[in-house]
């Protein structure tokens, strides 16, 4: 079976694991949402990095994430922001802030567009992807 690429109109983009983001996307495929610590100043970090955001150390190990968070802000695509979506509705590309902190961009799914809020409390669901990865979302709870 050949790869899928971004050039074929039917297939959403798909993120390329890297070296430093291997163990990340690892974690997808088995339901987990990973953010680095600094062992140093205790920063909460996400995305993959090689220095501490806060006081620059090298000293980070990975740590499961609650995968709870609010919104932070948001908006409402009603036209595709890329051809892969051309036939999908409405859809919320938004900022979540993670209950650890850090901040993700990242698809508001599984309500109507419009009953998305700021400091809506949200989770986090995976949709797997064909290359090996899962894509992590976010969905409302309670």
């Amino acid at each position: 079976m050949a790869a899928k690429t971004t050039s074929d109109p039917t297939v959403r983009p798909a993120p390329h694991p890297t070296d430093l983001t291997a163990a990340f996307w690892a974690a997808t495929t088995e339901g987990r949402f990973l953010i680095q610590r600094c062992t140093r100043c205790n920063a909460a970090i996400f995305y993959p990095r090689v220095n501490c955001t806060e006081c620059g150390s090298t000293e980070l190990v990975d740590e499961d994430a609650s995968g709870r968070g609010t919104v932070y802000t948001f908006t409402v695509a009603r036209r595709p922001t890329h051809r892969a979506w051309a036939e999908t509705g409405p859809y919320v590309i938004a900022i979540v802030e993670l209950a650890e902190g850090p901040h993700v961009t990242t698809n508001i799914v599984e309500c109507d567009p419009d009953d998305v809020r700021i400091g809506m409390p949200v989770e986090v669901c995976f949709a797997p992807e064909a290359d090996g990865v899962a894509l992590p979302l976010f969905r409302p709870t309670g």
